[in-house]
Parts: C-alpha cells; structure tokens; sequence
C-alpha cells in the first residue's frame, strides 16, 4: 500500500513537470534590456532560442569511397627532449 502510495505520488510529481504554460518574468523583475541595435524588444520565447552557433546542424553526409587527406601544416610530430632529466 505504501509502495502504490509513493509511486502514485510520484507520477503526479513527474507529470507537473511536463506542463507547459508562457514564461514570465519573476514578480518585480523585467526581461533584460534590449539588444545594442536592436528594433524591438525581444520576449521569452526569443531569448530562450538558440543561435545557429549554438546549435549547429549536423553534416550526416556519408563518404562513399577513400579520399586522400589534405596536408595539414599543423599536425607536427611531438618534439624530442634532449635533456632527459
């Protein structure tokens, strides 16, 4: 009984959770102040989307055959230590 009890209460408490209503701002505070160059103000909804750097898209294009690697100028072998201290 009290097994059924605890899991009941926590299925109300996961599923208040998933409400979903507007945000607003905490009584007495204001979103933040608009943008440097900005036209408008923007709400919630814009300030909670995420840029495109942010969030990039994923490349999900496949190589279908070997291709030979650019040279890279950066990939130096590790350098040796003379000093073997």
């Amino acid at each position: 009984m009290t097994r059924t009890f605890a899991a009941l209460a926590a299925l109300v408490a996961l599923s208040a959770c998933g409400q979903k209503a507007e945000l607003t701002p905490v009584a007495g505070q204001s979103l933040p102040p608009k943008p440097f160059g900005a036209e408008v103000q923007p709400d919630a909804r814009d300030l909670l989307e995420l840029d495109t750097q942010a969030a990039p898209d994923r490349s999900v294009e496949l190589r279908t055959r070997s291709e030979e690697r650019e040279d890279d100028p950066f990939d130096l072998p590790p350098e040796e230590d003379d000093d073997p201290a």
